[in-house]
């Protein structure tokens, strides 16, 4: 196996072999059967970033809209996090359900997020760790196979993609972000399933914050209608409400509930303003265990400050998410245990303006010698300039 790994990250597949590759991993185990649930079933994926939380808000709001939203998560690993780390931040939320006890919760609430089961896609596993220890981590077929094998699995119809690119993403350049998106769209085309891919921009965390407990509040904040206004009058919150918007109106438009984007945007953002989105997701909290009030904080915070006046002009987001992980807010290796209410706040965005002593980032842990080593890293991964910049795109394209 070790040497497919590498004949395959050195010679690559086409087309369709990476749709056979995928159809032998998504058989080695079970596959779900969503049959009892009516309706046009469908999920997100995002390949990751600093920060990215949508799942969060975009799951329940499109089961508001009465549209099924299967969701089988994934775990924080690297600069990277997790949706399942985020809900165990919730009290009492459980994610590990059978699967017969996710069916049936998505039929009854139209939303379940558990963790992938021993069941589904055990090739996967295993050939993920060899991956790791043989350096075949970042080839393109074995990425997508990964990707769709543990999503067409779940039995579902159709599949928005997240692919982001930027110096907080798993592929850097937009070249090779559209390269795994058309990947991802090849392998869904072949199994009939609907798809769209939104290329989007990680070169600056999303959101106000970044980290487990941080990103509920967040996420509930923004269900509620709150705003959060920096210095500049930038609300903090809009890059992860407005993509939270745009990926559920794609899940509403394949669903066929909407004609037309705008008109989908439109409702996603009626069930975001009316509180339906929040309504569910209580909902949703209520049928797992979740007590959604009493989220825990971490004991202990530090402020970093710019040292000088000027425009933010970068952010090396990557590194950003490695100074989550010396908080333990990230892992660095699966059997890492996280401290669920560490995390990072952002106060800024590129292009806003600072003066010296202005702050830039508050640091949350429950270790002060942890606290201190993020301090001086993260102090070194933004970068002030004279000049301004323009302010990243949010979503630079849509694939088809």
């Amino acid at each position: 196996m070790s040497a497919f790994l590498m004949a395959v990250y050195f010679k690559g597949m086409v087309v369709e072999e990476i749709a056979e590759f995928t159809r032998c991993m998504l058989h080695s185990g079970v596959t779900v059967d969503l049959s009892t649930v009516p309706g046009f079933k469908v999920d997100k994926h995002s390949t990751g970033g600093v920060g990215d939380k949508t799942s969060l808000i975009l799951g329940p709001l499109v089961a508001s809209l009465g549209v099924p939203v299967p969701m089988i998560s994934g775990r924080g690993l690297g600069h990277t996090g997790g949706t399942l780390d985020k809900l165990e931040s919730i009290p009492g939320f459980n994610i590990n359900l059978s699967l017969q006890e996710f069916v049936e919760k998505v039929r009854l609430h139209q939303i379940c997020f558990i963790g992938q089961t021993k069941e589904i896609c055990p090739a996967d596993k295993k050939m993920y760790a060899l991956r790791d220890v043989t350096a075949t981590v970042e080839s393109l077929p074995l990425i997508s196979a990964s990707i769709m094998s543990k999503k067409l699995a779940e039995g579902i119809d159709g599949l928005v993609l997240d692919v982001k690119y930027g110096s907080g993403a798993f592929m850097k350049s937009v070249e090779d972000s559209e390269a795994l998106a058309q990947s991802l769209i090849s392998i869904a085309k072949s199994y009939n399933k609907k798809v769209v891919a939104l290329l989007t921009n990680m070169d600056q965390p999303l959101g106000r914050f970044a980290g487990n407990s941080l990103e509920v509040i967040e996420c509930l904040a923004i269900m509620k209608g709150e705003t959060s206004l920096n210095a500049q009058g930038i609300d903090l919150y809009s890059d992860t409400r407005e993509l939270s918007l745009w990926l559920s109106a794609h899940m509403i438009l394949l669903s066929g509930l909407a004609t037309s984007e705008l008109q989908a945007y439109e409702m996603c953002k009626d069930a975001l303003n009316s509180g339906k989105a929040y309504a569910k997701f209580l909902e949703m909290c209520q049928s797992q265990g979740g007590n959604p009030n009493h989220i825990m904080t971490a004991s202990y915070k530090k402020i970093i400050v710019a040292e000088s006046a000027g425009f933010i002009s970068e952010f090396k987001t990557e590194n950003i998410g490695l100074g989550g992980i010396l908080l333990r807010a990230g892992r660095e290796k699966i059997t890492d245990i996280l401290d669920l209410t560490a995390g990072i706040e952002f106060h800024v965005k590129i292009g806003d303006v600072v003066k010296e002593g202005d702050p830039v980032f508050t640091i949350y842990g429950n270790e002060l010698d942890r606290l201190e080593k993020a301090y001086f890293w993260l102090q070194k991964q933004f970068t002030i300039s004279l000049q301004k910049p323009d302010r990243p795109c949010l979503i630079l394209k849509t694939l088809r």
